[in-house]
Formats: C-alpha cells, sequence, structure tokens
C-alpha cells in the first residue's frame, strides 16, 4: 500500500519526526540507513506501529511514497568535519527509486551548500531525473529537543528552503500538516545556515557559562545566584547554565575548509567545552585531597551518565571523558542511572549500583552529572560523603557545586 511519507534515518531526527506525522493522520514508512537507537520508547513505538506506522529496511519502500526526507545522522568524522556517508547512502537508496513529483527533504545537520553540491547530484544521476523540473528538493534543519514536552513538532515552526520557489512551496505544504508555522526561507543555503547558526549558538552560550563558572569559582562567587539574577532581565539575555560537558547529536561547525574565514568563536568554544571533563575531574581530585583523601583508590560514584536529563541517550555524554580521567587517577568508579542498565568505557564494564543511598554513603565522592527527576538531591546530600554538583541542581550549601 503506498505511503504518503517516507522517514529514512530512524535516529534523534527522524523518529520524532514520524511520531509526528503519525498523530497528524499521514500514512508512514520509516527506512532505517544505519544502527539506531532511536529517542522514542518501545511504548511510543507501539502506538505508532498500532496507527500503521512500520520501520524497515526494505529499499522498496522508498518509491511509493510523495515525500521523502531524509534524517539520517551526520557525527563528527575523524577529520573534524560533517560524516555524510550515512546521508550518502540514504540518496544513493532512494534515488533508485525516486519516481516523478516526488518531494525530497534532507532534514540532516549539513553545512551550507551540501543540499545542492552534495545531494543534488547524487539525486539526479541515481534516478535520471531533474530537481526543480522532475522532483521537488528542499531543506529543512531539524528542531528536535528530547524530552522537552512544552515545545513539540506542532508548535514548533518549521524552517524551509527550496531549491526553486516551486519546492519551497511543496515542502511548505507538507510540513503544514505537522506544524502551527512555516516560515520560508529564500532558499537551500539560507535554510541550511539556520541549523548552523542555532547549533553554534547554544555551544557558544554554553561555552561562555563554562568560563564563568571556572571563574566564579576562583572568585568565590555563585554563579547559579548570578544566572538567577539574571534571567529576571526582560531583554538582551537568555539564560544557559554550565555543566560537565555538552553532549547531544548537534555537532558545532566553525566552517573550517568551506569558506574564506573560519567562525572563530565557534572554534574557542569547543575548546572551552572540550575542558569541562578535564575540569570536572580536576575538581574531584582537589575535593578530595580537602578531606583527607587520594583520587588513588578512592570510591567514586557517577550520578546520571546521560547526555541529558531523563533520557536514556549516551550521544557525547562527558560522562564518558570523566570516568576515564578518574581510572587514570586510580580512583574506583560506579555509577547509578535509571535510563542505563549497562555501561562499558574503554570496553570495560562499570560497576553499576543498585542502590542509589546505599552506594552515596559507601562512596568517598558522588558527583552529580545528570539531574533525572527521580532523582532527590536532598535526601542524597545527606546521604552522600562528598558531594560534587556540576548542575546547580541540590539545595544551596547542601553539595559542592561547579
Amino acid at each position: 500500500m503506498p505511503a504518503d511519507l517516507a522517514v529514512i534515518g530512524l535516529g534523534p531526527y527522524g523518529l520524532p519526526l514520524a511520531q509526528a506525522a503519525v498523530a497528524a493522520g499521514i500514512h508512514t514508512v520509516g527506512y532505517a540507513t544505519g544502527p539506531e537507537a532511536g529517542s522514542l520508547s518501545p511504548a511510543e513505538l507501539r502506538r505508532m506501529h498500532s496507527t500503521g506506522f512500520r520501520p524497515g529496511t526494505d529499499p522498496a519502500l522508498l518509491g511509493r511514497v510523495r515525500t521523502a526526507v531524509i534524517c539520517a545522522p551526520t557525527p563528527r568524522g575523524a577529520d573534524g568535519g560533517l560524516d555524510l556517508g550515512q546521508v550518502e547512502g540514504a540518496a544513493r537508496t532512494l534515488a533508485e527509486r525516486l519516481r516523478p513529483h516526488t518531494t525530497v527533504i534532507l532534514e540532516s545537520p549539513v553545512l551550507p551548500g551540501t543540499t545542492e553540491e552534495f545531494l543534488l547530484p547524487l539525486l539526479e544521476k541515481g534516478s535520471g531525473l531533474r530537481a526543480g523540473r522532475d522532483f521537488h528538493l528542499a531543506y529543512s534543519p531539524s528542531r528536535v529537543d528530547p524530552g522537552n514536552r512544552d515545545h513539540t513538532p506542532a508548535n514548533t515552526p518549521k524552517v524551509i528552503g527550496g531549491l526553486t520557489p516551486a519546492c519551497t512551496e511543496s515542502a511548505a505544504a507538507f510540513y503544514g500538516r505537522l506544524t502551527d508555522k512555516v516560515v520560508r526561507a529564500r532558499g537551500l543555503r539560507e535554510a541550511e545556515t539556520v541549523q548552523l547558526l542555532e547549533t553554534n549558538f547554544r555551544h557558544v552560550n554554553i561555552a561562555l557559562v563554562n568560563e564563568m563558572a571556572v571563574l566564579c569559582h576562583e572568585l568565590g562567587v555563585d554563579l547559579w545566584d548570578v544566572i538567577r539574577c539574571a534571567e529576571t532581565k526582560p531583554f538582551g539575555f537568555e539564560p544557559f547554565r554550565p555543566g560537565p560537558g555538552v553532549g547531544g547529536h548537534g555537532v558545532p561547525q566553525d566552517l573550517t575548509g568551506h569558506a574564506t574565514r573560519t567562525l572563530r568563536i565557534v572554534e574557542l568554544a569547543q575548546q572551552v567545552n572540550h575542558r569541562m571533563p578535564r575540569y570536572v575531574v580536576q575538581r574531584a581530585a582537589t575535593l578530595l585531597n580537602e578531606h583527607g583523601k587520594s583520587a588513588r583508590g578512592a570510591r567514586v560514584l557517577l550520578l546520571g551518565i546521560t547526555y541529558k536529563a531523563d533520557l536514556a541517550d549516551l550521544q557525547g555524554t562527558p560522562a564518558q571523558e570523566i570516568a576515564i580521567r578518574l581510572m587514570e587517577l586510580g580512583a574506583s568508579v560506579s555509577y547509578h542511572d535509571p535510563y542505563v542498565s549497562a555501561w562499558s568505557v574503554l570496553d570495560r564494564p562499570v560497576p553499576r549500583a543498585d542502590s542509589l543511598y546505599e552506594a552515596a554513603t559507601d562512596a568517598d565522592l558522588t558527583i552529580l552529572l545528570q539531574q533525572h527527576r527521580t532523582y532527590d538531591l536532598q535526601g542524597l546530600s545527606v546521604k552522600a560523603q562528598l558531594l560534587l554538583d556540576t548542575r546547580g541542581a541540590t539545595p544551596t550549601g547542601a553539595a559542592h557545586r561547579l
């Protein structure tokens, strides 16, 4: 049976799109481009199945749809740039089955120019069709915030930029079925650059507060109180909060090799954020020393190891580097996380604590890396021998804050 939509790539960008499409009554099929854990729970997937959604790996599904959206991941490659391997694979598979009048939309995070210079030739060569004449081609930056219940695909404006005005309108007509507002960019590159700006905005501002966290600790200033006061300003300020590092799927880009100049502030932000796991370990070692203990042989409990609260996603989590550096210092590391049943670092399984309070009582140092809603931080601060809070989530005076 033909479907209205094929979502190609069932990872952090594709599954939420498929979920929104199914909720809007759009007959949707999914096509996996690689080993994708996804961001939806088994219960949510079961509900989608009940409405007709079918994820699979049969390429024939792609030849019977009106709209195909490529949501393949683009992780950072060995050279530091975006790895377009899964996008290329998706494009080649789709091209062999592409029919006239299909609308093809790319949602994967890419650099400006990728849709026209990389995706378009693959689709045209593989299909024998011409973009803008035989099929529509557009780009729309993915705006997924995993776990955010306030901002859903239905109430988050969708930016669209097409190869031609007709391409833009075709993509806008599709997304108009999913969201309350569609914003038309001037073209493909403008829409791609929206994604670049939004991702870099997050990383640069997190870097700023991470630098402020280090400075405020040296000055004896409570940064979280500073942020609490600053966010009352009704204009010209948006609150960001420091942490042990920046995880997630959005990779910051400084345009190296793609423009006559780089975004130096983004490059600096990456350096700042990449230093945070090392800084957390330095603070941990200092705290242990101040309490008469050495990092070597210390029992350290990592609390919350996912990259974001209340999710099971470990993509880019700073907990990985923190655990490695603690082990290099000779610490005995364990972890507790209600969303992660097993965790390995350097191919070695990390012991998982079954009882949070018992583990915190036994540990020489507990480091709060992620404040899952299930955690009773007041009770934890009482039970823990020594608590380092990297999220500013514990009551004032109940723990040592980052």
